[in-house]
């Protein structure tokens, strides 16, 4: 019996010795950083609210905006992991702890899943009418960095919850939160998530966004607009939206393509008949017009600076043979001071 009530001996003797003065202004300390907090994150996007729950969910960018404001640091590590790749179940535990000038202040901890509820496959049921659960998953090789992520993620808020004293303010209990937890899929999710995220509905029942993607563009972009489940509808988005960077990455990489040895020789042919029309040397003209650097110039550019010297070259009304004469040039020109269209 004394056994028993020894920790309670002892936790009171902690609270008979406290000091009360500093323990009343720590409390003090704590209601003025939750009124900080209540005021600086912003709804929606800091932390949800779901109808019918007493306290919002704390989302990543509200804990990071909480570690900032206290000046903290994270460090993170895998603590446990499950990574059967035969059977395609993928889990891990992370460890957040969060540091102050070096100095350890406290822990978190958070775990994820390639088995969790998000992650079901699920199709319209006609006898039911509602979306029910298939048995399947989605392809879990595809969703490793996802749930490494997420477990990260967990742990963070994990831990600025109660560095913060704020679990009286926010809940991390996202179990029951469906939008919540579409919006955290959504934050994690990556192109090769996107990727293999199924349609559940309609003509490509049961075929992966990527497959779709790859014959049907404009569907995946009706998705994008259309798709009433919002973590399909972000889904699309993303490949739509990473397909845009490649197309513009292809156009870059056209526009920087350098000249051929043709174009470089016709230039090269131009400038010879144009400083022979002005009765200036090559280096001077280049000099003259800051174009000492066109060998170097893209296929592109070379296209434009070819335009550009032949309109230097005079009009039929002059004599091929009189853009040689070096003692009556047919024509003079200033040199060139403004923007070169083909120098950018």
């Amino acid at each position: 019996m004394a056994n028993e009530l020894a920790p309670q001996s002892s936790s009171m003797d902690l609270i008979m010795n406290a000091d009360m003065e500093q323990v009343s202004r720590q409390l003090q300390a704590i209601d003025n950083f939750q009124i900080v907090v209540q005021k600086t994150l912003r709804a929606e996007q800091d932390f949800g609210t779901i109808p019918g729950t007493q306290k919002p969910t704390l989302l990543k960018p509200g804990a990071e905006k909480i570690l900032m404001l206290m000046g903290l640091t994270s460090e993170y590590e895998i603590v446990d992991k499950v990574e059967d790749y035969t059977n395609g179940f993928f889990a891990y535990t992370v460890k957040s702890s969060l540091l102050k000038n070096g100095q350890l202040v406290t822990e978190g901890f958070g775990s994820a899943n390639t088995k969790e509820n998000r992650y079901r496959l699920n199709e319209w049921s006609e006898e039911e009418h509602k979306k029910v659960w298939t048995g399947d998953y989605q392809d879990p090789y595809t969703l490793v960095n996802t749930v490494l992520k997420m477990a990260k993620k967990r742990a963070q808020v994990d831990a600025a919850l109660t560095v913060g004293s704020l679990s009286n303010v926010f809940t991390q209990d996202v179990e029951d939160m469906k939008e919540l937890l579409q919006k955290e899929t959504m934050e994690t999710m990556d192109n090769n998530g996107a990727s293999s995220m199924k349609v559940t509905f309609g003509k490509n029942k049961g075929r992966t966004l990527g497959e779709i993607f790859k014959t049907d563009r404009s569907y995946v972009k009706w998705l994008s607009e259309n798709a009433k489940e919002e973590p399909l509808k972000h889904a699309a988005m993303l490949l739509l939206k990473s397909d845009a960077k490649k197309e513009i990455k292809k156009t870059n990489d056209k526009k920087n393509e350098p000249m051929t040895n043709d174009q470089l020789a016709e230039i090269d042919l131009m400038l010879d008949v144009v400083t022979n029309a002005n009765g200036i040397g090559i280096e001077e003209y280049l000099s003259k017009n800051k174009l000492e650097n066109y060998k170097n110039y893209s296929k592109d550019q070379a296209n434009r600076f070819m335009k550009f010297l032949q309109d230097q070259v005079p009009k039929e009304d002059v004599g091929q043979e009189a853009l040689f004469d070096d003692m009556e040039p047919p024509f003079e020109s200033e040199p060139y001071t403004g923007t070169l269209p083909f120098d950018d």
